[in-house]
């Protein structure tokens, strides 16, 4: 390994651990990392383009009798989603216990009945890889904690024991859930084990040097498998130190900076993501210096707010917002998206958004059907952080019909897509789902609502129906990627402007290092809106037709992509 790579790994590690990070223990680091950077032959793509749009989806989406459900994934995916995606984001896939896959069981497996890791390989050869880094915490019905229960050699500092005296009103509460559970050791003892999220999910002790051992081995293992982006779950509460919030904490960030110096150095060109779902101040402190941490942080507060000025008509905030976005360098970019496996965040509002319009915004989507899931504060009271609905039902209102309910939907795609940055999207979204309360009542909790997975067949019987809303969502959407991915202008990197033609139209230009340039307008109510021009001559991309005149005429919940001659 080169010099500076070695001194970079040496100094962080140094800071972190001091001299409990042993030689023998700095030995055992650098082999592995040496080791993978041998067996990793194939090169990662080094920079990201218009080209490059995620899918994000369950490896168990859509299941056959009889068949493992990743070769069924890979089969619809080649038929129906190849030709829209650069890069597919596989959710956990590892056998887990709890939280569909964010309790893993075991890292370094593929669960059964899901596939092999040749399965895995075999959808390489289709797309590019996103891998989750479930890194905070595992199951309680792990090896690694059965081990650490039996008091095995090697384990006992795995998991995090804390007095349950200790003063922790301090920490950071995503979920209105107790921050200690007990459980009963070997020899008979109680300890108390840190568990952020649910007793069912143990956060790892990463003050312990064989733990960082441990992951850094699960962090290379996925490189090797090919990920080419690698997604650092619920990174940010990641070191603990009582008295404090702990989260984003100072030693937090420079374990994501000895990943991100690992894999720079054994697989250049993979991109390090991370999961924040916090105010947006403290999500882009992941940036790092700009070189040295992750290269791509999630947009979070772009979900909530696109859905703010649906519901109120009004583009001002999300416009404001966004024109404050700076990036601390050209190595670094955001990872974009409107709707995922999990819920929508409220937290990234805090501090864009006043307290009443976040929960006025709350408070409509309940009323349209959404359901909400709340945080406990240190002062004792509760708050909403995420609001559980598919996106497509988020934008609409019960009453919509199905025309208007696609065209608000490609609104926000459309702005999505425009957003500089790498764009991804949920396939519940691609599929234009509705919510599942079904789901929720058979599985009891509240993001089941936007996680329905299909029966092999099922999708593809219900895409063919013509007029369908399905149908018309896919399709639209297909067409909508189609275009962007042809666009230099919409390059991650190309230069941005964001402007309002009035309360109701947001403009977003794009223009790239070539000079080409595209200009979005946006129309943000149901009204037909006018809106001046200074496009002397262009071609609306999405509809295919030339434009002219100084002024435009948009309908409601329309968009246009205009590039000039």
């Amino acid at each position: 390994m080169e010099n500076n790579v070695n001194a970079k790994i040496n100094h962080l590690i140094d800071f972190v651990y001091g001299e409990t990070f042993s030689d023998a223990h700095l030995k055992m680091l650098l082999e592995k990392i040496e080791n993978a950077r041998a067996v990793i032959t194939e090169k990662r793509k080094l920079n990201w383009d218009e080209n490059d749009v995620v899918l994000i989806a369950y490896a168990d989406q859509f299941s056959a009798e009889g068949e493992d459900a990743l070769p069924v994934f890979t089969r619809f995916y080649n038929k129906w989603l190849s030709h829209s995606f650069s890069h597919v984001h596989l959710l956990p896939f590892y056998p887990w216990s709890s939280d569909d896959g964010f309790s893993v069981i075991d890292y370094h497996q593929v669960a059964p009945g899901t596939g092999t890791w040749q399965d895995v390989a075999e959808l390489n050869k289709s797309a590019n890889l996103m891998f989750d880094f479930v890194c905070n915490h595992m199951s309680a019905k792990s090896q690694w904690f059965a081990n650490y229960l039996a008091q095995k050699p090697g384990y006992n500092d795995f998991f995090i024991a804390v007095d349950p005296e200790t003063d922790l009103s301090a920490v950071t509460r995503p979920r209105a859930l107790p921050l200690l559970t007990p459980f009963t050791c070997q020899d008979g003892s109680v300890r108390h084990l840190w568990t952020t999220f649910s007793e069912d999910q143990v956060d790892l002790n990463f003050a312990s040097p064989e733990v960082l051992i441990a992951m850094v081995d699960v962090l290379l293992h996925y490189l090797m498998e090919g990920a080419s982006y690698i997604r650092l779950d619920a990174v940010g509460f990641m070191w603990k130190t009582p008295g404090t919030s702990c989260i984003h904490l100072e030693k937090t960030h420079c374990l994501i900076q000895l990943f991100r110096a690992i894999t720079d150095a054994v697989a250049p060109g993979t991109v390090i993501i991370t999961e924040t779902n916090v105010p947006h101040k403290d999500n882009i402190s992941y940036f790092g210096d700009g070189e040295n941490e992750a290269q791509m942080v999630y947009q979070f507060s772009l979900p909530p707010l696109v859905l703010h000025a649906v519901h109120h008509q009004d583009v001002r905030a999300l416009c404001e917002w966004a024109t404050s976005l700076t990036l601390p360098s050209r190595k670094t970019t955001w990872f974009n998206f409107l709707a995922s496996h999990d819920g929508i965040g409220l937290n990234p509002l805090r501090g864009i958004l006043p307290e009443s319009d976040i929960l006025s915004l709350v408070e409509k989507l309940q009323q349209e059907g959404a359901l909400i899931n709340w945080k406990n504060n240190p002062d004792g009271t509760r708050s909403p952080y995420e609001i559980n609905v598919t996106y497509l039902d988020a934008l609409s209102t019960r009453d919509c019909d199905d025309n208007s309910r696609v065209a608000r939907f490609i609104l926000a795609h459309a702005v999505l897509l425009s957003f500089p940055g790498v764009p991804a999207i949920y396939i519940q979204s691609i599929l234009g789902s509705r919510n599942d309360y079904d789901g929720v009542e058979r599985y009891g909790y509240n993001r089941a609502i936007n996680r329905k997975k299909y029966v092999a067949g099922e999708m593809d019987r219900a895409l063919d129906v013509n007029n369908s809303l399905r149908h018309k969502v896919y399709h639209a959407l297909t067409k909508l990627i189609a275009v962007r991915r042809l666009e230099k202008a919409f390059h991650p990197d190309s230069k941005v402007v964001f402007d309002t033609a009035s309360k109701h139209v947001l403009k977003i230009v794009r223009t790239a290092d070539n000079g080409e340039r595209i200009t979005g307008v946006f129309n943000f109510s149901d009204d037909i809106q006018e809106v001046y021009s200074d496009i002397r001559a262009g071609r609306e991309l999405i509809a295919g037709c030339d434009i002219s005149g100084t002024t435009l005429t948009l309908n409601p919940w329309q968009v246009m992509w205009i590039k000039e001659n």
